[in-house]
This record gives C-alpha cells, structure tokens and sequence, in this order.
C-alpha cells in the first residue's frame, strides 16, 4: 500500500474549525506559499507562517498553571483529530508549532487544528468577558 496524503482545496465550503483532519502519511509536498498565505488568511493574524515550513503562536497566560491547563484543552483537540502540535509550556506563555511532520511541512490540517485552537480561545474569552 502506498503513502498518502490527502489534500482538500482551499476552496472548499465550510469554516477550516469546523473541517476533521485527513490522515497524512506522506507521499505528498508541503503545501506551496501561495496556498499558505491563503489558509493563513483563514485563521487568527496571531499565527505566523515560519520558514514556509511550520505554523506559530504564543499564547499568554497568567502564569505556569493556566498555560499547562490550556495544553491539555490543545491536547485534547489535538488526539480529537490525530493530528499533533508540539506545546511548549512556559511560565506566563504557551507557544504552539504545528507542522506534518510526515511530510516535514505544511498541510491543511495543520490550519485545521489551528482554526480549532482559535475556537478555543475565543470561547474562552467569550466565557471570561460574561
């Protein structure tokens, strides 16, 4: 059996939080630049493209306990669609990078999984600000 990769348009209907990743394999390249500035028009202006390679966000947070808390709710979306960010746990700061590993670059279900990250967080601060 061969490696895949599925890849969906950009163009697809529905909002990238609402969409369940594909299983990614390899066998595919990372997605090119100009359909990553298009994803990444898609999701919050505080995730940068780094390097054409992998997606980034440092989150604030009060203090050590809150950003742990905020990896295990990223964690929990994370095995939802089995698709995995690397989280970095700080005092003060929670840093996410996500990338495919499999095919060591960008893909559409790492927009995916950060569209449901910025889901996330503005639910939280929905639910602070009420």
């Amino acid at each position: 059996m061969g490696i895949f990769c599925t890849v969906m348009s950009s163009s697809d209907p529905g909002e990238l939080s609402q969409r369940q990743c594909i299983p990614c394999r390899g066998g595919v390249p990372p997605l090119p630049p100009e359909q990553l500035g298009t994803l990444l028009s898609r999701i919050s202006p505080d995730w940068a493209v780094v390097n054409n390679h992998h997606l980034k966000r440092e989150i604030p947070r009060k203090n050590f306990r809150r950003a742990l808390e905020l990896a295990n709710r990223i964690g929990e979306i994370a095995e939802s669609q089995r698709h995995h960010p690397d989280l970095l746990v700080s005092w003060g700061k929670l840093t996410v990078t996500l990338f495919t590993h499999a095919i060591d670059g960008l893909h559409e279900n790492d927009f995916i999984v950060a569209a449901r990250i910025d889901s996330l967080l503005a639910s939280e601060h929905s639910a602070e600000t009420h």
